[in-house]
């Protein structure tokens, strides 16, 4: 059986020893009184409940999965995840970063994502549960009206409800523009909304009295395309005007989707038949409300597979250090056992070892993308809102697939250390493998995400949101540049952040002759990007661990940070250089193969 024990340390040190999140946040009246002592007290509680109610029921989850009941169309999740949600509503935990003018606790979101990670450790399929009600709370808090903030936000903030996003079809999944959900405007002012949706996770369940679903669906006059989208709040139970809980409404699961993985939440397909809605944004500008919850989905899905990262990752290095199997090629190392433990081997190692740098530059990124995101939300001045927006939307698509396709990496290679065992079930290696691959498919494939990266956030404003991720890096290059002990990390960025700029501009002119080029190169590409990033976020945390050992600190924490550091700019970051080379061999190989593909 697998275990789970919280990085409390690791994400102590990057939020308040790398990334100083409350002299960040400080400057934001909202957050101005927000302490690490705080942080770290709620992140605290947070990982007591994640290890020991959620965790428990992973594999037991997994096994199990949901029941649907065809006469009634209603769902059982599996045993144990409807006690664990109310003992989660108990604790308050639904409400961490919400707006207290709707019973929320007003934390910034660095704590929510930091709690989610630890929660997609322990069990990612129940964690949907909670999630994707958090991101129908953000929707709705952006775009609703005051009627449906007041109906809708208090019940999301407490839990009590749950909300799902309801966007793909059968005929359509990416493209949205395709998408054929009728809603018919009624005389009262609300909507009647008939269709079916696929895919819709967390769709139907007893785990809550009622479920909020966010619908895409187009008006009788709606223009064609994803210009003609609006986007409709519709409950489980329609609501009466004192807001108590009446009629079942016409949506409803019609079956549950047979899944390679995260088999405990219900992935529904849902049947919308004069469904009552209400419209939420403007008519026809349905994407730009429901991209508020996309976004967030797409970083909630990147730290679920930094989550995995992580429980994976522990769990191959206990076994690595208890399975002996042969004797160490330099000689032996356990002499009073029949043969060494297998973590004396260097391939072992290297595949422990990317998975720890992938958690690790995984964790730097996510606090430091839901930083930008605080500063973006609460900090008073514009410029600083504005830059942190940029980031944070340049940064979204590599959360989303570089992360993703690095948990991938991680925990086959975590499930490779385990050998035979770990294709058996027992052990709970191949099943975070299985939940993991969802991860680089939905909120946008990850090579929707690369074509995002390359074609709408830096091609699409000529590399001005590169240029500000670039001044970051030119900054840490500046401080530490001259810093001999800090060379090894400083110089493979340097070099990398120099390239990037002829790199971009040689792949956008190619694309601009031929768009079909920038496709051919945007799944490289944005790979190159992702290790420019956690390329900078490994050279600061080095940064950090050097003036900790130089000032008499014998914390053995900050010699294993550099250690996992050179590890990475050795083992991984040199990839960039392969990647480049292909990403610039053009679209030509690809295209011109009819008879190839015949």
């Amino acid at each position: 059986m697998p275990s789970y024990t919280p990085p409390l340390r690791d994400m102590q040190f990057v939020m308040h020893e790398v990334l100083k999140v409350t002299d960040e946040l400080r400057a934001c009246p909202k957050h101005a009184d927000i302490d690490a002592d705080t942080i770290n007290a709620v992140l605290e509680e947070g990982g007591k409940f994640a290890a020991e109610v959620a965790f428990p029921l992973n594999i037991s989850g997994d096994a199990e999965g949901c029941t649907l009941d065809q006469a009634t169309h209603e769902v059982t999740p599996p045993k144990g995840f409807k006690q664990a949600y109310a003992k989660y509503v108990e604790g308050g935990w639904p409400a961490l970063s919400c707006d207290p003018a709707y019973g929320g606790q007003g934390l910034p979101f660095v704590v929510n994502q930091c709690l989610y990670e630890m929660l997609n450790s322990a069990n990612q399929a129940w964690t949907m549960y909670p999630g994707l009600s958090h991101g129908a709370y953000e929707a709705l808090h952006a775009h609703g009206t005051d009627e449906q903030k007041k109906l809708y936000l208090p019940k999301l903030v407490s839990g009590e409800w749950t909300g799902t996003m309801c966007l793909t079809e059968p005929h359509c999944g990416t493209d949205l523009g395709l998408l054929r959900t009728k809603a018919e405007p009624q005389a009262d002012g609300s909507y009647k909304i008939t269709g079916n949706k696929i895919f819709i996770s967390a769709g139907e369940h007893d785990m809550a009295p009622n479920i909020v679903h966010l619908v895409l669906a187009r008006l009788p006059d709606a223009p064609k395309g994803s210009k003609g989208i609006s986007l409709f709040a519709v409950p489980k139970f329609n609501i009466d005007k004192d807001g108590a809980i009446g009629s079942r409404n016409g949506i409803w699961c019609g079956g549950l989707e047979h899944k390679m993985g995260i088999h405990g939440n219900a992935t529904c397909q849902m049947v919308l038949e004069d469904a009552v809605g209400t419209l939420v944004g403007e008519p026809n500008k349905g994407l730009a409300a429901m991209f508020v919850m996309m976004n967030a989905a797409r970083l909630g899905v990147g730290n679920q597979s930094l989550g995995l990262t992580e429980v994976a990752y522990q769990n191959a290095l206990a076994y690595a250090k208890d399975r002996v199997q042969m004797r160490s090629l330099s000689g032996t190392k356990a002499k009073d056992k029949p043969a060494d433990p297998i973590i004396v081997h260097p391939d072992v190692r290297k595949m422990l070892l990317t998975a720890k740098a992938y958690a690790e530059g995984g964790r730097a990124l996510a606090v430091f993308c839901t930083l930008l995101l605080d500063k973006e939300l609460n900090h008073p001045d514009e410029k600083v809102r504005k830059d942190s927006g940029e980031l944070v939307a340049l940064l979204t698509p590599i959360v989303k697939a570089f992360t993703t396709d690095n948990g991938h990496t991680a925990t086959n290679a975590c499930m490779q250390v385990f050998g035979g065992h770990g294709f058996i079930k027992e052990w709970g290696m191949e099943q975070f493998v299985r939940d993991n691959r969802i991860n680089m498919i939905y909120e946008g494939t990850n090579t929707v995400q690369s074509l995002d990266l390359l074609g709408r956030k830096i091609l699409g404003n000529q590399g001005a949101s590169l240029k500000k991720l670039g001044k970051l890096i030119a900054q840490l290059v500046e401080e530490e540049g001259v810093n001999e002990k800090m060379s090894e990390f400083i110089n493979p960025v340097a070099y990398l952040g120099d390239q990037m700029t002829k790199f971009t501009t040689e792949i956008g002119f190619k694309g601009f002759q031929n768009p079909d080029e920038v496709g051919a190169a945007a799944v490289d590409y944005l790979r190159v990007a992702g290790h420019l990033v956690y390329g900078y976020l490994f050279a600061r945390m080095a940064q950090v661990a050097l003036r900790e050992i130089a000032a008499g600190n014998s914390d053995p924490f900050y010699k294993a940070k550099l250690q996992t550091a050179r590890f990475y700019f050795a083992k991984l970051f040199p990839e960039t250089a392969t990647l480049m080379r292909t990403a610039r061999s053009g679209a030509k190989v690809l295209m011109d193969t009819n008879e190839a593909l015949a």
